[in-house]
C-alpha cells in the first residue's frame, strides 16, 4: 500500500531504480503511447499502442518499478548521438551552450498516473543525473514541463527562456553545468537521505557521488604530490592541517634513523602486539580493551561499518569533525541527526542535552569529538563522566580524543571506556605525538567490541616504522608534556597577534593546537582570504556554510613562532589590504 513520507509525498512501499531491460522497453513504449498520445495528444494514437522515435536505439532508459510494476522512466541522450530531441524545437546557433562531448540530454521523464505526486519523479531525475555524471557529463540540457518547473529548478537546472508547445503541455528549455547540478543536489541532501532508505538502487552507479571528506592538506600543491620538491616543505606554512609543529621525541628519531633500512624492508608484527602492550602500560588500561589501526580515520571506517547499517541513526553535534557525517551518510547510507551548536554560548557542547536527545531519537550511535574540531572547545572529563547516566543503554557513545593530550592526559575517558558497556574512545598518536606521516591510532572500549574489531582487522595494519615510532614516543611522556605547554603559549601568542593585526576578527578560545576564527563580516570571505594567503605559501583551512559556521570562518593550526608570524602577516594583508 502507498504511504506518505515526511515530505508529504505519497510513495510506494518498494521502489527499484535500474537500467531498462528489453522487456522494460516494451512496457515503456506502451506507457509512452498512453501518456503522450492518448492523454496529452502530442502524437496520433496508433493501433499498436506503442510510441517510439529515432533516438530510442541510442538512448539509455532508466526505470522505476513500484511494488513490482513499471511506475515511471526517464531517457538519456548521450553525446554519441548526433541528434538531441531539442533539435526538433530550437536551433543550435541560438542556444547559450556548446554541443560537445560533455553534453547530455535528459528527456521523457514520465510517471504513471497512480504515482504522480510521489517521490518517483525526484528519484528518476536524480538517477538520470547520477548516471550521466558517472559517464563524464559536463553539462545537461532538458525540455522540462512547465508545470514541473519547480522540481527541475530544485535539482539545479536553470530555465533559459525559450518554450515550445506539444499537445496540451508547454515545455521550457533548461540547462545547467554539472557543478551547478551538484550544488542543487547538495541543497536537497535531507530529502535524498530520506529517499535512499526507501529505494532499491540497482543502477550500477552509487547512489551518492563517490567523494572523500575534505581534510585540508592543500599545501601539498606547493610541496608536490609526487615529492620531487620536498625541499619546498621548509618554505610552506601548512596551517591548514593539524599536524604538530614540533618534531617527535628524540628517541623516536634515533630509533628510525639508526634502523631505517631494516625497518623499511621488514614485515611488522602481524597484530602489533608490542605496540598494544605499550599503549596499555602508558594509559593504564587492559590489553583486551584495545585495538590498533593506521590512524584514527582507519578505525572510524573499520568500526562504524561494522556497527552501523542503513537503518541506524547517528547523533552528533554540528559543527564537528566531518569524517563522521561522511562515513555515516556517504559510505554507510544511514541516517544522521545533528544537534546545532550556538555561538551564543561559544559553540559549547552540553553533553546532557546531547545524551537526552539520543534517548528521544533512539540513536544507535552518539559521536562526541573532545576537544571538538573545529571549535577547539573541551568538555572536562568530570562533566562528561557525570553526564553519562543520561546516555541510553541502547546507544553506543564514540568519543574522539585525537587532541585531548593538548588539554592534559588526565582529561581522557579511556579508563572509563575500558570498563564500560557502551563507551569507546578513539585516540590518535599521529597528531599529538608528531607522527602524522606514520599513521597510528587505537580504540579503547568494551572488550567484546574490541575483540569483534580485531577479527576483521587486516594483518600488518600498522607499518613497522610506525610501530617503532609509536612505542618510542609513548616512552617519553615528559618530552611531549613540555611540547604541549609550549603549544598553549604559542596558541595564546597567535591569538593575540591576530586580534592586533586584523581589526574585527573574532578568535574563539580553544585548548588544542589550532584556533577557530571568524573574519570581519564586511571583508572578504574565508575562501578568498585563504586563496590570497596561498599566494604567500601560507595555507589555512576555510569553512563554508555547509559546516554551520558561515562563509567567514577559518581554522588556523598553531605553528612555531616564525610560522605564526607568517600566518599573522599573510592574514592581515589578505583581509585588510590588496593581496
Amino acid at each position: 500500500m502507498p504511504k506518505t513520507n515526511a515530505y508529504g509525498m505519497v510513495s510506494p512501499e518498494k521502489v527499484r531504480i535500474a537500467p531498462a531491460t528489453e522487456a522494460d522497453r516494451a512496457r515503456i513504449y506502451e506507457m509512452r503511447h498512453a501518456v503522450y498520445a492518448v492523454e496529452l495528444g502530442q502524437h496520433r494514437p496508433n493501433e499498436a499502442g506503442r510510441l517510439t522515435d529515432g533516438l530510442d536505439p541510442l538512448n539509455e532508459y532508466l526505470v522505476a518499478t513500484a511494488d513490482g510494476d513499471l511506475a515511471g522512466f526517464v531517457s538519456i541522450t548521450s553525446p554519441e548521438s548526433d541528434t538531441y530531441s531539442i533539435d526538433k524545437y530550437f536551433g543550435r546557433s541560438d542556444l547559450p551552450f556548446g554541443f560537445d562531448a560533455g553534453l547530455f540530454e535528459v528527456r521523457l521523464l514520465t510517471v504513471a498516473p497512480r504515482w504522480r505526486g510521489s517521490s518517483l519523479a525526484v528519484l528518476l531525475m536524480y538517477a538520470a543525473l547520477r548516471w550521466i555524471e558517472s559517464h563524464g557529463a559536463t553539462r545537461v540540457v532538458a525540455i522540462g514541463r512547465r508545470d514541473l518547473r519547480e522540481m527541475y529548478v530544485a535539482v539545479g537546472l536553470r530555465p533559459l527562456g525559450p518554450t515550445t508547445q506539444a499537445g496540451a503541455v508547454t515545455y521550457e528549455l533548461m540547462s545547467a553545468s554539472m557543478d551547478d547540478l551538484r550544488a542543487g543536489l547538495q541543497r536537497r541532501a535531507p530529502l535524498l537521505r530520506k529517499l535512499r532508505r526507501t529505494v532499491s538502487w540497482d543502477l550500477g552507479v552509487p547512489f551518492y557521488r563517490p567523494a572523500q571528506c575534505f581534510h585540508g592538506g592543500r599545501f601539498f600543491e606547493a610541496v608536490g604530490e609526487t615529492f620531487d620538491t620536498l625541499e619546498r616543505s621548509s618554505e610552506v606554512v601548512n596551517a591548514d592541517v593539524l599536524d604538530a609543529w614540533f618534531p617527535p621525541a628524540p628517541g623516536v628519531l634515533e630509533s628510525l634513523q639508526s634502523f631505517l633500512p631494516w625497518l623499511l624492508r621488514t614485515s611488522p608484527p602481524v597484530e602489533s602486539a608490542g605496540l598494544v602492550r605499550a599503549i596499555a602500560a602508558a594509559r593504564g588500561v587492559p590489553v583486551p580493551a584495545l585495538t590498533v589501526g593506521a590512524g584514527s580515520s582507519c578505525l572510524i571506517y573499520l568500526a562504524l561499518r561494522e556497527w552501523l547499517t542503513r537503518d541506524s541513526l547517528v547523533l552528533l553535534p554540528e559543527p564537528t569533525y566531518g569524517e563522521y557525517v561522511h562515513v555515516a551518510e556517504q559510505v554507510i547510507g544511514c541516517r544522521t541527526e545533528r544537534l546545532p551548536l550556538s555561538r551564543h554560548n561559544g559553540l559549547r557542547i552540553d553533553p546532557r542535552q546531547l545524551f537526552r536527545r539520543a534517548a528521544e531519537t533512539r540513536a544507535d550511535l552518539v559521536v562526541l569529538v573532545n576537544p571538538n574540531n573545529p571549535t577547539g572547545r573541551l568538555i572536562p572529563r568530570a562533566e562528561l563522566a557525570e553526564s553519562l547516566p543520561d546516555l541510553p543503554a541502547s546507544a553506543r557513545l564514540w568519543v574522539d580524543e585525537a587532541y585531548v593530550d593538548y588539554a592534559g592526559s588526565d582529561e581522557s575517558l579511556e579508563p572509563l571506556a575500558a570498563a564500560s558497556r557502551n563507551v569507546v574512545v578513539c585516540k590518535s598518536l599521529s597528531k599529538a605525538y608528531a607522527l602524522s606521516g606514520a599513521r597510528v591510532g587505537y580504540l579503547c572500549g568494551p572488550w567484546e567490541w574490541m575483540d569483534q574489531l580485531r577479527r576483521v582487522t587486516p594483518p600488518w595494519a600498522v607499518s613497522l616504522p610506525a610501530q617503532v615510532a609509536a612505542v618510542a614516543a609513548l616512552r617519553d611522556p615528559a618530552y611531549y608534556k613540555r611540547r604541549y605547554a609550549e603549544t598553549a603559549r604559542l596558541r595564546a601568542e597567535l591569538a593575540a597577534g591576530l586580534r592586533q593585526a586584523v581589526p574585527g576578527i573574532a578568535v574563539h578560545d580553544g585548548v588544542a593546537n589550532w584556533l577557530l576564527c571568524d573574519l570581519p563580516a564586511t571583508g572578504p570571505d574565508a575562501a578568498a582570504v585563504c586563496e590570497r594567503c596561498r599566494a604567500r605559501d601560507v595555507y589555512l583551512r576555510e569553512y563554508g556554510a555547509g559546516a554551520a559556521l558561515g562563509s567567514h570562518a577559518l581554522r588556523i593550526a598553531v605553528k612555531d613562532a616564525a610560522g605564526n608570524s607568517r600566518v599573522i602577516e599573510a592574514l592581515a594583508r589578505a583581509v585588510c589590504a590588496d593581496p
